[in-house]
């Protein structure tokens, strides 16, 4: 056996071989599309180095003729297998020139085999025989087929096609991928060109394409050799850093997911499958996840996943899942939509994370929340129902002082009154009887009458401001009578103003600030020696405002809010709800006492 028919032989085994390896590595990764292409131009190789061989050891012209007809098929099959792997392995080459070269080679094809004998020759007159390589090979002798010219053409657009990507590779920065499988084809490519040659008779030597296929099958063999190692090293760092991952999501209490849509296909953590109950390897699909959602959610949770989908929003939720053992576990879990080139959504990619402590914290929070708006509300009703009877029994108490002082005033007015006029009618007869023996006596006897008279009209007056405001009606006319009563009967000025648009007042409320006028005016006549009181009402929108205002001489700042006639007038303003003020200073006091209208506007049933 000659070195060529082993040389020969073993380019076909060895194309063949990574042919076999790599077509296997195609039917386990189908969507990868390059091994496959690098599988068919493997063996077209490997056919084309067989053709060779046996076109070499040829003995007839007929049979050359055959050889050289079919072996168009595997160049066929070669050229496009490696315009396929540039266009999607090197992701280079321009779309237009590809398809020409496939489309030129398909009908040089067809040409082939409507011609005859073939493509090449138009006749081929006979074998030229010769020792080459420790063989004799044969080498034909004949006349060129003008039409084989298109196979010159399409190996030139090979040749340009294959330097283009080259040069775009190159420029793109993986120099090494460009030198290698760019400068093998760009080498072959020229190779190629000595079959021409020996067709036309420029040259006699056999057709050796093989070794210039099978350098190209070589350094695509290298190129992809490298891919699948770095593929391994990056298939452990991956799985070493899944690994990190795993540790730091089951430290963290998280739990890692990914939905494959298209397959409809679910990768869980490796701790988040054992919790649900999971086998540690195997396909999840959809169905088996929600089976393990809480009954109660499984809507809300579907209903969220259709949106976030459908619309590219991510995904968030809460919901319960029960574990493999039964116990309930509350889930909070974030996901976010990838989509394809074309915006189709095609995987969804989350974090899950374990927040029953917080549901659960948030439950006792709730309940705790609720007994102390329960306690709120029981503390707020019985404070309700104290300032509610602290109302009553002020009022009660008010009543009773009421009653008490019209009972006093009665019994001064019908009691006192009438003994104080009696012993004044007695006096006075006693100083007519004795105005003519004795004037002297009879003198002050009248000074008797006089005094008795002035006590009988202090006591009217006691009376009469002891019985109160309870009759008055009207507040404004009630004050007015009492400025009328104070300059008549203690020699002061007093004048009133008060609004004339003023609202009516409940009874109540007006008894109360009549007594705290009239308690002001008297401090100022009798502890002030004030000779002028101004009396005013006013309203604004929200307020009504009693002040009294005297020119007298006031009282001591240390004594400021200690006498009992202070402290009775702010009980009785605290008692209408108001507020009642007092300042003083050496040019008289002035006491203000401030009432809101809407307790005024309810009690009259206006809006």
């Amino acid at each position: 056996m000659s070195w060529i028919t082993i040389l020969w032989s073993m380019i076909a085994a060895a194309c063949l071989t990574l042919a076999a390896f790599y077509c296997v590595v195609w039917l386990k990764q189908r969507e990868n599309w390059v091994h496959l292409l690098f599988s068919s131009s493997a063996v077209a190789a490997a056919a084309i180095a067989g053709f060779e061989l046996a076109m070499m050891h040829a003995q007839t012209v007929r049979q050359y003729e055959v050889l050289v007809r079919w072996i168009h098929v595997p160049t066929w099959v070669l050229i496009v297998s490696l315009v396929g792997f540039v266009r999607l392995y090197l992701r280079a080459g321009r779309r237009w020139l590809a398809w020409t070269i496939c489309a030129l080679r398909t009908l040089v094809l067809i040409l082939n085999f409507i011609f005859t004998p073939n493509l090449n020759y138009r006749q081929i007159t006979g074998l030229r025989q010769f020792p080459f390589g420790g063989d004799i090979i044969s080498v034909p002798v004949g006349v060129a087929n003008p039409w084989g010219l298109l196979s010159q053409v399409s190996l030139v657009l090979l040749l340009i096609f294959f330097v283009d990507a080259t040069i775009t590779v190159w420029r793109r920065g993986d120099r090494e991928r460009a030198l290698v499988v760019g400068g093998s084809m760009i080498f072959g490519a020229i190779l190629a060109w000595h079959i021409p040659l020996v067709i036309w008779g420029v040259i006699h030597v056999p057709f050796f394409l093989c070794f210039a296929y099978s350098g190209i099958v070589a350094a695509m063999a290298y190129e992809l050799s490298n891919d699948m190692a770095r593929a391994a090293q990056l298939a452990r760092e991956l799985e070493a850093s899944e690994k990190r991952l795993n540790l730091a999501a089951d430290s963290a209490g998280l739990g890692l997911w990914e939905w494959d849509l298209n397959k409809d296909e679910i990768w869980v953590s490796p701790t988040r499958r054992a919790q649900l109950g999971f086998p540690l390897s195997g396909k999840i699909t959809f169905e088996d996840l929600s089976s393990r959602w809480h009954v109660d959610d499984r809507d809300q949770v579907r209903e969220a996943l259709k949106d976030a989908i459908e619309n590219g929003k991510d995904y968030e939720a809460e919901f319960r899942i029960v574990l493999a053992d039964g116990s309930v576990r509350w889930i909070a879990a974030r996901g976010r939509v990838q989509v394809n080139g074309r915006g189709k959504p095609i995987r969804l990619l989350g974090v899950s994370v374990d927040i029953t402590a917080r549901k659960q914290a948030e439950t006792i929070a709730q309940q705790q929340r609720d007994e102390l708006e329960q306690l709120r509300q029981q503390r707020t009703a019985l404070l309700e129902k104290e300032v509610a009877d602290r109302a009553r029994f002020e009022r009660e108490v008010i009543d009773i002082c009421a009653r008490e002082q019209r009972r006093i005033a009665y019994d001064l007015h019908d009691g006192v009154g009438q003994q104080l006029v009696g012993i004044a009618l007695c006096a006075k007869l006693l100083e007519e009887q004795l105005r003519g023996e004795r004037p002297s006596e009879a003198n002050k006897a009248g000074m008797i009458v006089k005094l008795v008279n002035d006590a009988a009209r202090q006591a009217r007056l006691t009376a009469r401001n002891l019985e109160g405001a309870d009759g008055v009606g009207d507040l404004k006319t009630a004050l007015q009578s009492l400025a009328i009563s104070i300059s008549r009967n203690c020699s002061v000025k007093a004048t009133i103003t008060a609004d004339g648009s003023s609202l009516p007042i409940s009874p109540p409320v007006a008894a109360q600030l009549y007594r705290i006028a009239q308690e002001a005016v008297h401090n100022a006549v009798e502890h002030g020696a004030a000779r002028e009181v101004q009396i005013n009402l006013a309203f604004n929108h929200e307020t009504m405002v009693l002040t009294i205002r005297d020119n007298g001489k006031g009282f001591p700042s240390n004594a400021n809010g200690k006498g009992m006639g202070l402290r009775i007038m702010r009980y009785r303003a605290q008692c209408i709800g108001g507020s009642c003020d007092v300042q003083s200073s050496s040019e008289g006091t002035v006491v203000r006492c401030r009432v809101r209208l809407e307790p005024q506007l309810a009690a009259f049933g206006l809006p």
